[in-house]
């Protein structure tokens, strides 16, 4: 176990100002969460080729939240809902993923779009607006609070998205929402590849928030 608080690597969003001048930025939910678990929160600029150059030292990697996936490059008509995301993080979202499969045992942690990420990448189908196929998809919205039952533990969470992972591809899913939303996944072959579809950061119950990224700041610890 490392003597050093853990280095944890925090994929920057991509915003764009009123005059279309881009910028990198995190929120500072995500920075407080890994400095109340004891980590070092490094930001990771939407840069494939830096990303993969800053992976030798990072403990572990947090892939955050933001807006949609572009699924046209996957061949897949996008959804008239979809407010997809700059198109320099995606390339850079996918671009870390493909490094840190040569890298299992870096820790990843996937919030919310992240782990929608982590499942596209290994091919999982994504459903793009849950409105289409649940009756009441907006409790998933705005921060409000659902139950979910989990391998990592039951309780109340915080979510804002509007997809969602149909199925996990070759991940194995963990965790499900009472109307049976997949709610987390991981690939238990590796050391710690997790991803939450809620925003634990932001998220009061114990377990639930804190308690999340503790058990992945922990894990980077180990590494």
């Amino acid at each position: 176990m490392r003597s050093q608080p853990p280095r944890i690597g925090i994929t920057a969003d991509v915003a764009r100002d009123d005059q279309g001048r881009p910028r990198h930025q995190v929120r500072s939910t995500y920075v407080d969460a890994v400095l109340r678990a004891g980590g070092v929160p490094v930001i990771l600029p939407a840069s494939g080729a830096v990303r993969e150059a800053m992976l030798p030292v990072l403990d572990g990697v947090m892939i955050i939240g933001g807006d949609d996936i572009d699924t046209r490059p996957f061949g897949v008509p996008l959804h008239p809902q979809a407010q997809v995301m700059d198109a320099s993080r995606q390339e850079a979202e996918f671009a870390l993923l493909r490094a840190l499969d040569a890298q299992p045992q870096v820790p990843v942690l996937g919030i919310c779009l992240g782990m929608q990420l982590m499942g596209v990448h290994r091919g999982a189908r994504l459903i793009q607006h849950l409105g289409d196929v649940l009756p009441d998809a907006d409790r998933h919205r705005q921060d409000r609070i659902h139950p979910v039952t989990s391998e990592l533990g039951d309780g109340p969470v915080a979510s804002w998205h509007h997809q969602a992972l149909g199925d996990a591809a070759d991940l194995e899913v963990i965790g499900r929402s009472d109307d049976g939303v997949i709610e987390a996944v991981r690939d238990p072959s590796r050391p710690f590849f997790l991803g939450v579809q809620w925003h634990p950061e932001r998220t009061p119950d114990p377990t639930m928030g804190d308690g999340v990224i503790r058990l992945f700041v922990d894990a980077a610890r180990r590494k």
